[in-house]
């Protein structure tokens, strides 16, 4: 039964993986309402918390998902159970600094500690290497609890430190290789890898998010009296959407995939690569949707601070991400990016003197800009080579 739940070679996404990411199009949703109602420093601090635990759920079980075949009876069992608990913490979202704190931290425990000690339990006494990397990974995930139930205990204006805490944990625990006194660390190398398939998924994340950002924007800009002021806006998104997935999908990915692939240390490579710089590049997504909708909603308000740290923060947060994860495969930052950055930078300083809808416009126009400069760039490239 043990050896039966375990990957072949095969590195396809499987339907039930797909089935699980559902969930996510939901929780990616409420992260950001859950900052269109809190629009403000504290509510941005909280909104990146929340963001980030949700990152770190999914991408987790996207690790295990690498070794374990969702095709089987037992995986999909614990899939569709991850899916429950799932629902629970993005139901909870929007209120987890507030009454509902401790039914998301119990449900967001729940996912990582009960995923952890499925494979753990299935791994086998044949596998010793990774039941010992699994058993390490839970004793990190026990210790987080603590934090996150504890935050979830507490009142909520004590809550957030709790929960720093408890994501500091967790986000340290790769870095150090799950280091445990009397038990060792792990390395990089011990990880096998298909890096096909984990670049596929981390792909499927980020259409998840662009996905979000047209849902939003449609669902504001259906339910507004339909003007020209309000179309530009909403065009600019749709423009926006579609230059973000051209910069990701077009060069960055497939090159980044390919590498993954032929490495010679596709562990450290997943880990660096896919598991923590993509987090700027789905953050930036997320920021940028918001900033969409605050857009459609008010095309006429002037780009004040906190509405250009979303419309065009988003798109520098996005281009940052990529640049970097970009610079792994090509050995630099791109140009492109460089340029692209300096826009935003130019955006935000002019922010305070435009109406939303046309910021909105210049930030998709930004990402256009370094599309075409990439794309430019890369047909000169191979031949120049």
């Amino acid at each position: 039964m043990v050896r039966q739940v375990m990957r072949g070679s095969d590195e396809r996404v499987g339907f039930a993986e797909l089935f699980y990411d559902l969930v996510f199009v939901f929780a990616i949703t409420r992260v950001s309402h859950v900052l269109l109602a809190h629009y403000d420093l504290k509510g941005a601090v909280q909104t990146g918390l929340l963001f980030l635990a949700i990152w770190w759920v999914w991408i987790y079980t996207t690790w295990v998902l690498n070794r374990l075949d969702p095709e089987k009876l037992s995986v999909r069992g614990l899939l569709f159970g991850l899916m429950v608990a799932g629902l629970f913490v993005s139901m909870a979202l929007p209120e987890a600094f507030a009454e509902r704190g401790l039914i998301f931290a119990l449900a967001y425990c729940t996912m990582q500690i009960g995923r952890t000690l499925f494979v753990y339990l299935t791994a086998g006494k044949d596998d010793d290497l990774l039941r010992a990397t699994y058993l390490r990974i839970l004793i990190w995930f026990v210790a987080s609890a603590v934090f996150w139930i504890a935050g979830g205990i507490v009142e909520p204006e004590h809550r957030l430190w709790f929960w720093v805490a408890a994501l500091a944990i967790e986000y340290l625990g790769p870095v150090t290789g799950f280091a445990v006194p009397g038990l060792g660390r792990d390395v990089a190398t011990n990880w096998e890898v298909r890096g096909g398939h984990l670049a596929e998924r981390c792909g499927l994340f980020v259409i998840i998010c662009l996905g979000e950002t047209l849902l939003v924007s449609g669902a504001t800009f259906s339910e507004l009296h339909w003007d020209a002021a309000g179309l530009v806006a909403f065009l600019g998104a749709v423009a926006g959407t579609l230059g973000m997935w051209w910069v990701y999908f077009h060069i960055g990915h497939k090159r980044g995939t390919h590498q993954i692939e032929h490495s010679a240390n596709p562990g450290a490579l997943a880990r660096l690569a896919f598991t923590y710089l993509h987090i700027p590049i789905v953050a930036g997504i997320v920021l940028a949707a918001v900033g969409s909708e605050r857009a459609i909603a008010h095309p006429h308000a002037a780009g004040v601070l906190a509405e250009s740290a979303t419309v065009i923060g988003g798109v520098a947060l996005f281009l940052l991400g990529n640049g970097l994860f970009k610079r792994i495969s090509a050995n630099n930052f791109p140009l492109s990016h460089w340029v692209g950055l300096v826009l935003c930078l130019g955006a935000l300083l002019i922010g305070p003197w435009v109406p939303l809808m046309w910021l909105n416009a210049l930030a998709a126009l930004i990402l256009v800009i370094v599309a075409l400069w990439e794309q430019r760039s890369f047909a000169r490239g191979p031949a120049a080579a």
